[in-house]
């Protein structure tokens, strides 16, 4: 039977990198599809970890060739989900999570209904701007853009099936566990892989 598919999002600084990498620690059942991205890596990211890292005009040439199931205009880069990190995977059975925004999420939806999503609130705005200087990765131009971007971010929470509120990390993450046992358990997932025992209890 095919995998389940995850996507969570959240406002830049929310801490979902943080949440998932721990989620994943948790699953090692699903795997993180590692998405493009036209920006330069960050201090501490890793190329083929964190993001592929191609250049403006390797992007392009790709949504061209149409190998990506979702791309968008993020903060002034592009990013995008490779077809091929995702559609293999999920025919094999295996669980697959997206970290990608609200527009993406949007078409990953249409295209596969039965995506289960995730959206990961702050539990304030200063909260949000205090995460963001923190992690010191971004000139104050690039703070303030990003904070200025999080309300219209946060503004599409409503279009997810779980919202889920950062406030202590530890909390957080068991919920995100939570809603991926639940998913696990949905009835035409458990019909499926219980077709046999369901034969013989009503025999």
């Amino acid at each position: 039977m095919p995998g389940n598919l995850f996507i969570v999002a959240a406002p830049s600084g929310a801490g979902k990198s943080s949440l998932v990498n721990a989620l994943l620690k948790r699953e090692p059942g699903i795997k993180l599809s590692v998405s493009y991205t036209s920006r330069g890596p960050r201090p501490g990211e890793v190329d083929g970890v964190h993001y592929h890292f191609v250049t403006k005009e390797k992007f392009l040439d790709m949504v061209e060739r149409g190998d990506f199931l979702e791309h968008a205009l993020v903060h002034g880069d592009l990013k995008g989900t490779a077809k091929s990190a995702v559609e293999g995977r999920l025919a094999a059975g295996e669980d697959v999570l997206l970290e990608i925004d609200y527009q993406g999420a949007r078409i990953v939806r249409a295209l596969l209904p039965k995506t289960i999503s995730i959206f990961i609130l702050p539990p304030s705005r200063d909260e949000l701007e205090q995460r963001l200087r923190r992690r010191a990765q971004d000139s104050e131009e690039v703070i303030l853009r990003r904070m200025k971007g999080s309300h219209d971010e946060m503004a599409h929470a409503h279009e997810f099936d779980y919202i889920v509120i950062n406030d202590r990390f530890d909390v957080a993450r068991e919920q995100l566990v939570t809603i991926v046992h639940a998913s696990r358990l949905r009835r035409d997932s458990q019909l499926l892989r219980h077709e046999i025992l369901l034969r013989q209890l009503l025999s």
